[in-house]
């Protein structure tokens, strides 16, 4: 009686793992030369080097090798169910692509369907594995854009290519960052009513009735006039970013909410203001309002927060103050020092009407002086109400507005104000919308939508 064949089926596991030993086998065979041949002494950034050289072929075949054993179900598939009416199709051919992630290249032959009755194909494993159309895979394309948010497109594939090993080029940063900016939208760049109320929650556990601060302001941006191809560009001009940011004071440090900043007129930064107010538990909050002397945002912050106490930046006042000292009593000369100290500790304990008072006695130097003392007395006459300071200080309210000066700066003018830079409004303001979602903390999210609308049916 001869003995009983018995066919040991090898685990999944295990073919993964001898898969594995070859692509090692086969990369170690890479190197090898190229550190043992005779006479040569590597350094160790010469090291580094070959393995950045080489570990993009060798990671990338591993993962191949992961794909293929893990949804071999799949790739040997034969039916599969039309995704719109459910009917059972049957395979028409294979499918070869080529896809690279931050591993490296890889290259997977799916099945490929195609329902009759609805005239639609289909592959089922890129629905399931989330693969993109693209070429360069989704884990590219979201650090591609990050990396196209801080710096120009150009520099951006070779910064990336240097700190990744893996090369893009700047046509295709610039493509993706403008079909990514397309689905950033503010309502996904504002972190959620859940996440603002923890935030402020958190505060609350600290301070009684915490302040949050709505500041509000304009960063002048270059923009230029779209031009069809092959055409001179568009003229440029400067238009306001008109933005605004909210944060909580903390005991030493302001715990950011949320910031938005868009090229737009003032009805729509109004209708934005209102919605992220809506999102703000503001019963719970003391709530302070910081801006400089536009009237079209005290109008929208006083309509989107009503029990908000009206703060006028002091710094921004203070400029007025010296520009008038300046041409009245000369730049530098001690007259001009005490009067500007003098005037600015009236108004820091509220003593608006005393300072109105003087500058309408004060005799004009000249013409240039008269007119920047009729200026200050309009000003202070239309902020009048908004300059208290010294209770400020006391309620714990900030009375300068570095917080929005400083999203200026690092939202907008880091980016969008480079030598040379021309931006067309629709960039410029995804540019603006991407980045803010970074600050805000809800880049993943806008970035998950925008895969979400890419993954095949």
């Amino acid at each position: 009686m001869g003995l009983a064949a018995r066919i040991l089926e090898q685990a999944p596991t295990e073919d993964f793992r001898d898969m594995i030993h070859d692509e090692v086998d086969k990369w170690v065979d890479q190197i090898i030369d190229e550190v043992f041949e005779d006479g040569k002494e590597p350094t160790i950034m010469e090291l580094s080097q070959l393995f950045s050289e080489t570990k993009q072929e060798f990671f990338g075949a591993c993962f191949q090798a992961l794909i293929e054993q893990k949804y071999a179900g799949l790739l040997e598939q034969e039916y599969a169910p039309c995704p719109q009416c459910g009917k059972m199709c049957k395979k028409r051919r294979d499918h070869l692509k080529e896809i690279v992630t931050m591993q490296g290249p890889s290259a997977l032959k799916r099945p490929w369907f195609y329902c009759v009755n609805c005239s639609y194909g289909f592959l089922p494993l890129d629905k399931t594995l989330e693969i993109s159309r693209k070429k360069n895979q989704f884990d590219v394309q979201r650090k591609a854009t990050r990396t196209a948010a801080e710096v120009p497109f150009s520099s951006g594939s070779e910064l990336f290519a240097e700190l990744t090993d893996h090369c893009v080029s700047d046509h295709f940063m610039h493509d993706t960052f403008e079909q990514v900016g397309e689905y950033a939208c503010l309502e996904d760049a504002i972190p959620s009513d859940q996440e603002i109320a923890a935030r402020c929650q958190e505060m609350t556990e600290s301070s009684w009735r915490p302040v949050l601060v709505v500041a509000s302001d304009g960063a002048h941006v270059p923009t230029r006039l779209k031009a069809k191809r092959n055409e001179k560009r568009g003229k440029g001009q400067w238009q306001e970013a008109k933005g605004f940011r909210i944060y909580l004071v903390g005991k030493d440090r302001i715990v950011h909410l949320a910031s938005w900043h868009q090229i737009q007129n003032e009805e729509q930064f109004g209708e934005d203001l209102s919605f992220v107010a809506s999102r703000i538990p503001q019963a719970n909050l003391r709530i302070g309002l910081l801006g400089d002397g536009a009237d079209w945002l005290w109008k929208h912050m006083v309509a989107c927060f009503p029990k908000g106490r009206q703060i006028l930046d002091y710094f921004h006042c203070a400029e007025h103050i010296h520009k008038v000292a300046k041409l009245q009593y000369g730049e530098k000369s001690q007259k001009c020092l005490e009067w500007v100290e003098s005037t600015l500790t009236r108004l820091f304990y509220s003593e608006v009407d005393n300072v109105i008072w003087g500058l309408q006695r004060m005799p004009p130097r000249d013409s240039l002086a008269k007119e920047e003392i009729r200026k200050l007395i309009g000003y202070l006459q239309n902020n009048r109400e908004r300059i208290h300071y010294r209770g400020d200080r006391i309620g714990g309210y900030p009375i300068g507005s570095g917080g929005i000066e400083s999203a200026n700066k690092f939202i907008c003018h880091t980016r969008m104000k480079r030598s040379g830079a021309w931006w067309v409004k629709e960039t410029g303001n995804a540019m603006l919308r991407i980045r803010c979602a970074i600050y805000n903390g809800t880049y993943d999210k806008v970035f998950d939508k925008y895969k979400k609308n890419q993954i095949p049916l």
